[in-house]
Formats: structure tokens, sequence, C-alpha cells
């Protein structure tokens, strides 16, 4: 049989088959083989041994692909596990996936792994790797996987396998004597796992089910050269010393208080100061954009989520009660009431596009473990928004969004995004809500907006949520992480479950598109984000204290409170220092909190009605004019700098 591959540059290459992947890899180029880690066949990742039966696109994988460093590091995953079987006999493994940036597993030992453990594991796996040991795809039935695996006293792969569909291939990886179920893909050989390390341990529920067997996770990190792993090192050494958790104590921003409760944020009066200046430039920037802002309850009747069907498969993240006879649920989003004010009235397709705005606080169960600081909360404010348009309207207003959603960021100090198009597996079409047509015309509106703005997308496949198609941009901090906060989401789902409906132009009765849209996501989160990519010293018009005024003694604190006074006049967050210490204890105290601006005063300013100007770019800049402070100060808070 021919099996024909569609190279990258659209050349068609023509194959007798079936044959391996790595045979397909040579015909292409034989230098191009030398250096491959997998191929991709119609967007999927199969390994160079695996079997070609049938045509399609056809790309090598080198190094230099992403997707290649996900199959090393779930290669080095399994190198873990064989290291762990061998140190620890009695080992039992449940997963071990890649995941960004590294790979966990999650194993049953009899007692914890301490730092030295890790060491070791990590010293046996570098013997391991070096004898650069075959991975090796063997297909079994389902009865004689699971017999397998039962004799291995492996029972969380026979509990799995129970678990997959009836008509999943079950296939299993040998790497020495080490076998386990996998689908892959994973490198030749561990000959390719040079430049790893382990980095930590955690507790791990099997399938994250708290009544189930509590497990423990080695996490690890892995790439292809040493130099990528020493600086991936350095950035998370530079994370650690960014740490949001870290520096929302020590800057009095936010805190997370047990007694309240876990994952519940407390704003402080500093922190407060921050989240309103960015509450007030999105609130104003969005009038501008012709959004109405609107408000809506913290709590809805039970009803409203069963036609929005969260309680058929959201209900375990909800907080629910019952009164008055009736369910009540605390909103975990913000969709269902922005329909019902959309349903206030009777629309006509001349009202659309309507943008309706919210900052509304959510509520959601995230188990205990996966709590973090602010990136992982279970109460938070969504930067929501619900645009209701015609289909002709679609395009534009995704384009729209997109622009949107960058000069909202750069306007808070990020300047570089990726984009991620989520698109529906069209060999699954019948989990997806929509017609084919719907589909494609809303895929194709996300992607000519994209284009539209210049920003390239990457397509994932069968990505999409079973509702609609949906474009994810990443914004990449002062160390290099990506960080996911916009999502523009199409529905087709919610206006057929509520029947949405405007008047078009011929007195029809139609369903309007809905977009569902975060730009930052929650505020909570953008903020922990924030906070780690200033490191805390944020940018005058967001700093909670913008100036700190420091008598040099306390015949001077008068004159202090004047500059304060005439500083908070002029529009500008100053605190004035009153403590009975030296100056340079003040100015380090000042620098601790990450002030912008210090203003010293003593008796030649006092006498000349000056300040001494400490900033935090330039270091001492001597005597100033306090109005030509004041004109400067103002001047940077409204360039955003």
């Amino acid at each position: 049989m021919k099996i024909a591959l569609t190279l990258p540059d659209d050349e068609v290459l023509e194959l007798d088959g079936p044959l391996p992947a790595a045979a397909a890899a040579r015909a292409v180029s034989e230098g191009l083989a030398r250096r491959a880690v997998a191929v991709r066949l119609d967007g999927r990742v199969i390994d160079l041994h695996s079997e070609l039966r049938a045509g399609g696109r056809f790309e090598v994988l080198t190094d230099n692909d992403e997707d290649s460093l996900q199959v090393l590091r779930h290669s080095t995953a399994h190198l873990m596990a064989y290291a762990v079987q061998e140190l620890f006999p009695e080992a039992r493994f449940a997963f071990g996936p890649d995941v960004e940036n590294g790979f966990y597993y999650d194993i049953l030992v009899g007692r914890p792994f301490t730092p030295d453990d890790l060491a070791r594991i990590e010293a046996r796996m570098k013997e391991l790797a070096r004898a650069k040991l075959p991975f090796v795809k063997t297909i079994m039935s389902r009865e004689e996987a699971k017999r397998f695996f039962a004799e291995r006293g492996q029972g969380f792969k026979v509990e799995h396998i129970d678990d997959l569909p009836d008509a999943a291939e079950i296939s299993i990886y040998e790497l020495g004597d080490f076998v386990d179920l996998c689908e892959g893909p994973h490198v030749p050989d561990t000959g390719l796992l040079k430049a790893f390390k382990l980095m930590s341990v955690a507790g791990a529920y099997w399938k994250g089910d708290e009544k189930r067997e509590q497990l423990q996770r080695i996490y690890g990190t892995s790439w292809f050269k040493a130099k990528d792993l020493e600086a991936h090192l350095t950035m998370l050494a530079e994370a650690e010393k960014r740490d949001h958790r870290r520096l929302g104590q020590q800057l009095g921003l936010f805190g997370i208080k047990e007694d309240a409760g876990a994952g519940l944020v407390f704003w402080y009066p500093k922190g407060t100061v921050l989240r309103e200046q960015i509450e007030n430039h999105w609130k104003a920037e969005h009038r501008r954009r012709d959004y109405q802002l609107i408000v809506t309850p913290h709590i809805f009747r039970g009803e409203l989520w069963r036609t929005s069907g969260h309680f058929d498969f959201y209900a375990d993240n909800m907080y629910t009660f019952d009164q008055d006879g009736q369910t009540y649920v605390v909103k975990p989003m913000n969709c269902p009431g922005h329909i019902l004010v959309f349903q206030n009235e009777l629309h006509s397709y001349r009202d659309l596009p309507l943008r309706l705005a919210e900052l509304g606080t959510v509520y959601r169960y995230e188990r205990s473990g996966t709590l973090h600081g602010l990136l992982r909360v279970r109460g938070f404010t969504q930067d929501d928004a619900h645009i209701f348009c015609t289909p002709a309207q679609l395009a534009g207003e995704v384009t729209k969004l997109i622009d949107f959603s960058q000069e909202l960021q750069r306007d808070l100090g990020f300047n570089e995004f990726q984009a991620e198009l989520s698109v529906r597996d069209p060999a699954n079409g019948d989990k997806y809500i929509g017609s084919d047509g719907e589909w494609e015309e809303a895929e194709a509106a996300l992607k000519s907006a994209a284009d539209e703005v210049g920003l390239a997308v990457k397509r994932m496949e069968g990505e999409a949520v079973f509702y609609g198609p949906k474009i994810d941009l990443k914004l990449r901090d002062a160390i290099g992480r990506l960080w996911q906060t916009t999502t523009i989401q199409f529905d087709f789902n919610l206006g057929r479950r509520f029947n949405v409906q405007y008047v078009d132009e011929d007195g029809q009765h139609r369903h309007p598109y809905i977009i569902h849209r975060a730009l930052l996501g929650s505020l909570e989160r953008f903020v922990g984000i924030l906070t780690e990519h200033f490191a805390g010293e944020f940018p005058l018009w967001l700093a909670p204290v913008q100036v700190a005024v420091l008598p040099v003694s306390a015949p001077f604190r008068d004159y202090g409170g004047q500059v304060t006074e005439r500083l908070r006049s002029a529009g500008l967050r100053a605190e004035l220092d009153t403590r009975d210490e030296k100056v340079g204890y003040k100015i380090r105290q000042a620098e601790l909190q990450k002030v912008p601006y210090m203003l010293i005063v003593g008796s030649r300013e006092m006498e000349q009605g000056t300040v001494s100007l400490r900033s935090k770019k330039q270091g001492d800049e001597g005597a100033v004019g306090l109005e030509d402070f004041i004109a400067r100060a103002l001047d940077e808070v409204s360039r955003k700098h």
C-alpha cells in the first residue's frame, strides 16, 4: 500500500507502507532523521518506532520543537520511575505525565521520600540514561494487561485499565526492567535524557480523591541542553525571590487567614489601593469602549444553575445551601446573571453588539492541595464581560477584544504575548454543541481576528470545550514565564439553554452569538502575577504609597507634614514618617517597602522650601523644588510608567 505524507512545505511524499515513523523521517531527510525526537502526523505526536499505516500531514520533530520537550519530559518521568523501582522495590506507581517545564510521578511507598532519597534517585537516573536504553512499545489485550500488572502488584495500573474506554488500545512501554501502562509517545532511547533534575516532593491522592490512597508526587524538570536546565534553575531562584506570597506580607498588600478559611483573600489597606487603581483603570477603559457596567447578586436560586447546566457537570465545585425550602448557589461564575440582565428587555439587532461587563466576585471549591496564594483561590473577582452580537459582528468583536486585552495589559506593564486557538476534535463531533457550519464559522472568525491584529496563534486540536472554540492569550513576565490571562470564549450553549433572543432586521426572533471574555482573568491571580513581575516594585501609578516624606529629626516634622499635605492635595499617595529614628533607618525602611520616591526634609530644605529627592530608579537626586517634583510625578502617573 502507498502512504502519502504531506510535508510542512506542502510537498507530497509517497512511500510504501506500513512503515516505521523513523523510516519515513529518513525518507524526508537523513540529516533531519538523525536529529529526530518524534514525528507529528495530522497533529498527533507519535514515536519514531511507531508504525505509520495511513498518510496525512507529516512533520519530523527535533529538539527545537516545543512538542519534543513534552516527549522528553514524559520519557524522563519513566526514567525516574525505573530508578525508583530499583531503589524502592516495594513502590507502587500511579500516573507520571509531563507538565509545564517538567514532569512528575505519583508513587506509593512505605515512608516519605527524603532529600537524600531524591539525590540517590537522580544519580541512578543518570547511570541508566547513559546506558542508552530503548523505549519499547507493546500492544496487549485488556485482560492480558490487567493480568500482567496484577502479577507485579501494580494495582493502580489495573484500576486505570478498568477506567479506560472499551475501544481504547492498551499499550505498555518497556524501559529496561521497568514496564508502564502508557500511550506514549517517548524518545527513542535514554541517550537523549541528559539535562534533568529532581526538584521536590508533594502529597497527592490517587485520582485526586481525598478518600483514596495518599501518594507522594516527585517533581522534576528536564531539558535537551544543560544550558537550558541551568537557565531554568536560575529563573526558579529568581522566582522564589519574587514570590507574591512573601511580598504580599512584606509590603502589607494581602494575605490568607486560615481562621476565615483556606483560599479566601484578605486585602489589606495598601493592597486595596493597588486593587482600586487596577479596577478604576479597568472601568474607565471599558466605558471608553462602549461597555455597560453592571452588578449582579452573589447568590442565585438553584434552578438557574440547572438551566445553565452547571448542576449537571460542575456541582462538586459549587457552594450550595438550602433556605425557605429552596436550593441556592453561591455563584461560581457570572454568565447566567448577565443573561438575565440582557433578557430584561427585548432587544433589536440595532442594539447589538451589547457589551455587559462586571467585576464579579465568584466562589468555587478547590481542593486544599491545589490552593496557592493568590494564584489559586476559592473566592475571586473575575473581570468578566459578555458580548451579545450578530453572526456578522463576531469577527470584529473578537478583533476588538484582542486589541483591548493587549492594550490593557501593556498599561499594566506587559509587552509580550502568545496565543492559542482551542478548536474541536472533528473525530469526536458528537461531544460538541452546534452544527459543523457554526463551528467552522466561529473558528474562522477567531482565527481571522487574530490575523487582523498580527497575533500568531497556536492551534490546539481537541482543546475546545463542548460549547464553543476559544482564544487564550498568555503574557510573558519579567523572568520569562508565560501566564494565561485573557480568555475569549465563543458559546453555542447558554443562548439556547436560556432561549436568549433578539429581533433581526426581518422581524424574526433569533439567538444572538455570545462571547464570554475575561481580560485579566481574575483580580486576585493577576495581582499575584503583577507582584512577581515587578518584584513588588510597582510603577508609580500603581504603587500603594507613591512618596515617603522623611523628616531628618523631630523639629522638621511640621514642614514634613506641610509637604505631605501638598502632595496629597495634588493627588499623590504620600505618607509621613514621624518615627523617632535616624533618617538612614527611615530610608532603608522605605526601600524595603519599595516606595518609588522619598523626599527627605531637614533644615536646609525647610529654609529653601525644597525637598531632597531619592528615587528608586536614580538614587540620590539632590535638592528639587516641591512643585517641580509634583509636576514630574504627575506626568509619570499619567504616562503609566
